[in-house]
């Protein structure tokens, strides 16, 4: 690895994995600096941490582009804030930038942005604004005004009789409006996502879902036809003026196929459509939106319309896609905050392959020829990158956890994957 950079800023993320990795390579690319990864302190020791060293997850593990913090009661609601203080006291000649792709971290921070932004600089909405886009329901009536295509929908609530029929035929989409609140109740059947094939199995699951403590609205959807394949991805940054500076459309190739992970990719090709990318930029800078946004859909081929199914208030778990298409979207930010750089609107047009798994998975998973055919191209001509392997940051330890982690997928996959 080379020798890093000082610079007069740092990239603060909140909770390990591949997302931390892929922003702290985003930094690593573009500044030769490293990043400051900051995960709960480990409240229970188990052999899973005597092990590994912690339960930060692998791909940000015996990394040499980031440094890495435990922090008591880190994920604790009403303990946050100071702990987040405590982080900042310790670099005070620096600029911090704090980033997240957890919808919890980043409500916490939007509703403490007043104090937070004191210590960090922070590219988040401000409270009043989440509160219009922040549940899948609100989301959807914001939509609705600006006349942006969604799945048919209904919404149900904890009062209303399941009996109730819906207004689209099976198979459906259950979920719940409001991931931050879905994300700490806890049932055995629980699922990000459930495909629901008949009224038996829709009564079931509401009734399981409403036996735990979550209390809010559920989204009752119709299901849009077709595989991986059809689902896009969004992700956009947003100057602090306001306007849109980065926008990449993603092609997923394929999703995680375990119940609890049901919607992280596995594999992302850049594409791209002007027209989607100019309704939702002029959503965007209409509602007064600064900082990151990422956009979930499906393009339905009934129609050819895309679907949007949510919009996140921060960047994507899998974002670091658009850094290797030639665009860093982690250096927008620093741009925007750090060097106050004029940044012109950008829609990525570039093609290139992103991913997380083996290429022998991508290609036995993947069932559209033509995409697979794509892919291949993009191999040979140099224009992919695998996620978790990187030549600079590369050692026997490492390599070591990541051949294991292929193991796991492989196996996952096996046991998942239809």
């Amino acid at each position: 690895m080379s020798k890093t950079v000082d610079q007069p800023f740092l990239p603060v993320v909140i909770q390990s994995g591949q997302y931390a990795y892929g922003v702290a390579r985003s930094f690593y690319e573009a500044y030769r600096m490293k990043s400051l990864v900051l995960e709960p302190a480990v409240k229970t020791k188990d052999i899973r941490t005597l092990l590994l060293g912690g339960k930060f997850g692998i791909a940000t593990q015996n990394s040499g582009i980031l440094d890495f913090q435990y922090v008591d009661r880190l994920d604790e609601p009403d303990y946050f804030v100071q702990a987040l203080i405590e982080v900042a006291m310790q670099f005070k000649h620096k600029k911090l930038i704090l980033l997240v792709c957890d919808c919890y971290y980043a409500e916490l921070i939007i509703i403490n942005k007043q104090t937070l932004q004191h210590y960090f600089i922070l590219p988040y909405i401000d409270e009043d604004l989440m509160k219009q886009v922040q549940t899948k329901e609100e989301f959807y009536k914001q939509c609705d005004l600006y006349n942006l295509k969604y799945p048919k929908t209904m919404v149900l609530t904890k009062e209303h009789p399941v009996t109730t029929e819906i207004p689209f035929e099976y198979p459906i989409i259950i979920k719940p409006s409001n991931s931050v609140e879905y994300t700490s109740c806890s049932f055995p059947e629980k699922k990000k996502v459930f495909f629901v094939k008949n009224e038996d199995e829709k009564r079931h699951i509401i009734k399981s879902i409403y036996r735990s403590t979550y209390k809010d609205s559920l989204i009752l959807q119709e299901f849009i036809p077709g595989d991986d394949s059809y689902i896009r991805v969004l992700d956009v940054y947003v100057g602090k003026d306001k306007k849109v500076k980065l926008m990449c459309l993603g092609n997923k190739l394929l999703e995680d196929p375990s119940p609890q992970n049901i919607g992280i990719s596995l594999a992302i090709m850049t594409d791209f459509d002007e027209q989607l990318m100019d309704n939702l930029r002029h959503f965007l800078e209409a509602i007064g939106y600064s900082g990151f946004a990422n956009f979930d859909m499906k393009l339905d081929v009934r129609d050819g319309e895309y679907k949007i199914f949510e919009m996140n208030l921060r960047s994507g778990a899998s974002s670091y896609y658009v850094t290797t298409s030639g665009h860093n979207l982690m250096q927008c930010v620093a741009n925007d905050y750090v060097f106050n750089v004029n940044q012109e609107l950008t829609y990525v047009q570039t093609r290139h392959l992103w991913s997380l798994i083996p290429k022998r998975l991508l290609f036995k998973g993947l069932k559209n020829e033509k995409l697979k055919i794509e892919a291949k191209q993009l191999i040979k001509q140099g224009k992919y990158a695998k996620a978790l392997y990187f030549r600079e940051d590369m050692n026997v330890k490492r390599w070591a956890k990541l051949t294991l982690y292929n193991f796991y997928l492989n196996l996952k996959f096996k046991r998942y994957y239809k």
